[in-house]
C-alpha cells in the first residue's frame, strides 16, 4: 500500500490527504486535524520510516525549516513534496516569472531559503500564488464587508483554486513528477479588484469603495502582498504534469464555490 505523511495538514493539505485516501492510500499527518503531533518525535520517525511519499505544508520558523530541522535525516530515499510560495519571486513590476526566474529577493525571504533546501533534497516544489476555495474566497469577504479595492493601477496577481493544488500535486506523485519546481497558478493574472468587482456580482451586492493604500489602512502583511505585482507562469505543470487548471479564472472558480453554498 502507498503511504503518505503530510506534515501540517492545514487547508489545503487536507484536501490533497482526502484525495489521496479516496484512492486507497494510507495517509498520516501532523497537525491539529492530523493522527500525529509533530511533537512526538517517535510517532512521526516511525510513520516516516513507513512512508513511501513525503509532503510538507509547514512554513518556515524564524528563518529555518521545521520538518527539515527535525525529520531531515528521515527522508532519503522518499518521495518528496513541499508547498512553497510563488512569493520567493519577489517583485517583477508585472512581468511573467516561471521556475527559472531568480528567486530569493523578494520580502518571503525564509520561504526561498526553506524552498532551496527542499530542491537540494530533490523534492517537487510546488510554488502556489494566492489559494482560494469554499469558505476562503472573495465571496466571503465581500459578503462580510471585509474587501478592499485598492486603486493601484497595473497592479496584477496569479491565483489558484485549492482543487487545481490538488490535482496538480496528485499528478506529481502518481506521473512521480522529475524533482524540481513547479508553479501552479491559474491561467488569468490579474488585479485583486477584478476579483473582487466578480465576487460582489455574483452576490448581487455594490462592489466595496476604491480606496489609496492609506485609505485602506491595511496590515503590514496585507500591504506587504500589494508591494508585489507579477505574472506566474504555469507552462511548466502542464507539460511535465498534464496538468490542466479545472479553473482557468477567478470566473469559473468563484462560481464553482457559489454553487456549491
Amino acid at each position: 500500500m502507498s503511504r503518505l505523511l503530510i506534515f501540517g495538514l492545514g487547508y489545503t493539505a487536507e484536501r490533497i490527504a482526502a484525495a489521496l485516501r479516496a484512492q486507497g492510500w494510507r495517509v498520516d499527518a501532523t497537525g491539529s486535524a492530523g493522527n500525529l503531533a509533530f511533537g512526538d518525535r517517535a510517532a512521526v520517525a516511525a510513520a516516516l520510516a513507513d512512508a513511501t511519499q513525503v509532503l510538507s505544508s509547514v512554513p518556515p520558523a524564524e528563518g529555518s525549516d521545521p520538518v527539515l530541522d527535525a525529520f531531515g535525516d528521515g527522508l532519503a530515499g522518499k518521495w518528496l513534496g513541499y508547498l512553497s510560495s510563488t512569493g520567493v519571486y519577489g517583485d517583477a513590476q508585472g512581468a511573467w516569472v516561471d521556475e527559472a526566474s531568480p528567486t530569493g529577493g523578494g520580502r518571503r525571504s525564509a520561504r526561498a531559503e526553506s524552498d532551496a533546501r527542499w530542491l537540494d533534497l530533490g523534492a517537487r516544489v510546488f510554488r502556489l500564488p494566492g489559494i482560494y476555495g469554499p469558505g476562503r474566497s472573495a465571496l466571503e469577504r465581500v459578503r462580510t464587508g471585509k474587501a478592499n479595492r485598492i486603486d493601484l493601477p497595473g497592479q496584477v496577481f496569479s491565483r489558484i483554486h485549492v482543487d487545481d493544488i490538488v490535482s496538480g500535486v496528485v499528478a506529481g506523485i502518481e506521473r512521480n513528477a522529475p524533482s524540481g519546481a513547479y508553479n501552479l497558478a491559474d491561467d488569468l493574472p490579474c488585479s485583486q479588484n477584478a476579483v473582487i468587482e466578480e465576487a460582489a456580482r455574483l452576490l448581487g451586492l455594490e462592489p466595496p469603495p476604491m480606496l489609496t493604500l492609506e485609505e485602506a489602512d491595511l496590515s503590514p502583511m496585507a500591504r506587504g502582498f500589494y508591494a508585489e505585482n507579477r505574472r506566474v507562469a504555469n507552462g511548466k505543470a502542464k507539460r511535465l504534469l498534464d496538468w490542466r487548471p479545472l479553473y482557468p479564472t477567478y470566473r469559473e472558480g468563484l462560481a464553482a464555490i457559489m454553487a456549491r453554498a
